[in-house]
This record gives C-alpha cells, structure tokens and sequence, in this order.
C-alpha cells in the first residue's frame, strides 16, 4: 500500500480585494515529507497552508490531494490535522477533552477515545497533564496539546503555522527536535509554515521559498542555500544573508569598485554588468585584496561579524576572534573563487560559475 498524502497545486491564484496575496503557485509535495513553506510576513505561505486545509479557497487554480480534486472540499473531507500559532485550545475543557474534541466530532466509538487520547498525550509527553485545563499549562505545555490533539486522529496531512513562534528560545530549539522526530514516526506528511530559516532548514526534508506572492525555489535546504537561483533568494537565505554586490564581468575577470577579481573559470555570460553573491563566511581577510574600511564589528560568540564598506555599501564577513581590526582600519578582502555566485543583472537569475 503506497503512502498517503501526496499533495499538487496547480496554478492557485488567490487575492483579497485587490492584494495579490497568491500568483500563479505550482507546488507538489510527496508523501511523507516534511515540507517547509518559508518566507517573510505577507509572502503567501500561510494563505497557501490555508487552502490545503481548506480554510480558504481559491479564485484560481486546483489542489489536488493522492490525485482527488479538492479544491472546494470541506476541511472535514480532507483528513487535515492543523495546528495554529496560537494553539487555539478550548480553555474551558481539560487536556484530555481538548485531545479528545475530534474524535468525538468524527462520532468515534467511545470505548476507543479514551485508549487514542492517552497514546497521543504519551507521544508528546504530557500523559500527566489530562486533567489539567490550557490556562494551567505552560506555554511548552500548551502547545504540546495542541499537537496531541493534531495527531489524534492520524490524519494524512499534518498541517503547522508556526507552531514553535510563541516559545522561547531554548524550549523551541528542544521542541523542534521533537517535532521532527514525531513526523517520522507517525509517516505522516507534514507541511510547515514558518518564517524562521534555522527551522525550515533544519526540520525541512525540502521548501519552498515565497516571496510576494509567487514560489521563487523549491528544493532541498542545501540546494537552496548553495545554489539560489535568483538574487532574492540569495538575499533571503542565510543568517546573516549573502552580500550582495555590483560588478562588471568580461570573461573571467569581474571588476569589483574598480578592483579585479579572477574566476576560476569562464561563466559563458556576456560582458557587462553583473551582481555577485558572496557569503560572509567565503570572504577572507588578504593584504593583496581589495580594500574596505571597518565600519562596525558584532560579537556573534564563536565568532566576530565584520561590517565592512566598500565604496558606498556595507558588507558582511565572519572572522575568527583572531582577526579582528579596530573600527576605522583598512581590512583588504578577497574572495574564495569557488564561492562566488553570479547573477544576471536584468533578470536577476543565477549565471552558474561554483
């Protein structure tokens, strides 16, 4: 028996007034991945969780869900766990009733309720907490019974918006952990919203990266952090991202602030303007390089983040605490030939040089 779960997007269109908040969106997810939806507040990825909860519909467009059409199905025919930013627990009921809640409205035998409801609170650690209500639970707590209640039912779709976002720091490092670990033992698809990078990178088996609306990369977290495919992607990703710097291009020279930089082989790309991407961590400091001036330096703790200005931009690179400069010094940079990215300057696509 094949698994469950496999979910298409074709062509989804979806606005609200005149806000475009979804433009033409292709997306396919295989069963039991965990896909990540990633992307700024108001790029889309949220609406787009909606639809395939069946929250919202589309005014174009059609989602398919193991090859059925259910672009305008009820949330009710299409097996979906959710699982809100807020929890959205009932703060009246006890733990045990809120896991309980929908088996009861899918009329389950009520011999098996209580058996389910104990095997799901034991899988996210709170079996202890049955008799509790919401607003005697911590917020770890809380939302642990929140995804208790999601996986009750063993649905075929797990469907989170940014579950983790009302947790501190280091509860939402220990509880994403867990959240991957409880996706593949339950072999369920899940779809993840989120617009934190190191939770979509870490927890993703692929994403999507939205932007305004529309799906700029779909890949695994690896391809899309070393291969972007357009500038803004390559602007998005990363932490802190990549500089993203004007140049010239003739062969296999670019010409950086009047400065030339060899690649290290010939991009195939016409002459003329360009935009390189560099990560922070591909720069090094070297006395035949070109010349910045230290502008601002943060301690990131294993490491120093230098803030550096070239011409009339800044630029970004990680040091090691043994290489850091006063403010106001000279600091020549260069680049490691295998890391630079290029993009066409018009179109903003990526010209494949590393």
């Amino acid at each position: 028996m094949s698994p469950k779960g496999r979910v298409s997007l074709r062509g989804i269109r979806k606005e609200f007034g005149r806000f475009v908040a979804l433009d033409d969106i292709d997306l396919d997810i295989e069963p039991v991945e965990f896909f990540a939806l990633l992307g700024p507040s108001g790029s889309g990825k949220t609406t787009t969780l909606r639809l395939v909860a069946g929250l919202d519909t589309p005014d174009e467009g059609t989602l398919t869900v193991d090859g059925v059409d259910v672009t305008f199905a009820p949330p009710g025919e299409r097996d979906v766990a959710m699982v809100f930013q807020n929890y959205a627990l009932y703060p009246h009921m006890t733990v045990r009733d809120n896991i309980a809640f929908p088996l009861k409205m899918a009329k389950a035998p009520a011999s098996s309720i209580d058996e389910l409801v104990r095997e799901a609170a034991a899988k996210v650690r709170i079996d202890h907490l049955l008799h509790r209500r919401p607003g005697q639970l911590s917020g770890g707590q809380q939302q642990r019974c929140a995804l208790a209640r999601a996986i009750v039912r063993k649905p075929k779709l797990f469907l989170l918006d940014e579950p983790l976002s009302n947790l501190d720091a280091q509860l939402r490092l220990e509880t994403r952990v867990e959240l991957k670990k409880l996706q593949r033992n339950l072999n369920v698809t899940a779809i993840y919203v989120t617009h934190d990078q190191e939770e979509a990178m870490t927890l993703a088996d692929r994403m999507a990266i939205f932007l305004e609306g529309t799906i700029k990369q779909i890949g695994t977290p690896a391809e899309v952090f070393d291969h972007p495919n357009c500038v803004e992607v390559a602007a998005f990703i990363g932490s802190p991202p990549m500089n993203i710097i004007p140049a010239a291009l003739n062969g296999r020279t670019l010409t950086i602030e009047g400065h030339s930089v060899a690649l290290h082989r010939d991009p195939g790309h016409p002459p003329g303007p360009v935009i390189v991407g560099i990560r922070p961590g591909s720069l090094r400091i070297d006395p035949e390089g070109i010349p910045t001036q230290l502008y601002l330096q943060e301690n990131m703790g294993e490491t120093w983040l230098l803030n550096l200005k070239l011409g009339e931009m800044i630029v970004k690179m990680r040091v090691a605490h043994s290489e850091r400069s006063a403010e106001g010094e000279t600091v020549p940079i260069s680049f490691a030939p295998g890391a630079i990215h290029l993009f066409d300057a018009e179109t903003g696509l990526r010209v494949q040089v590393n």
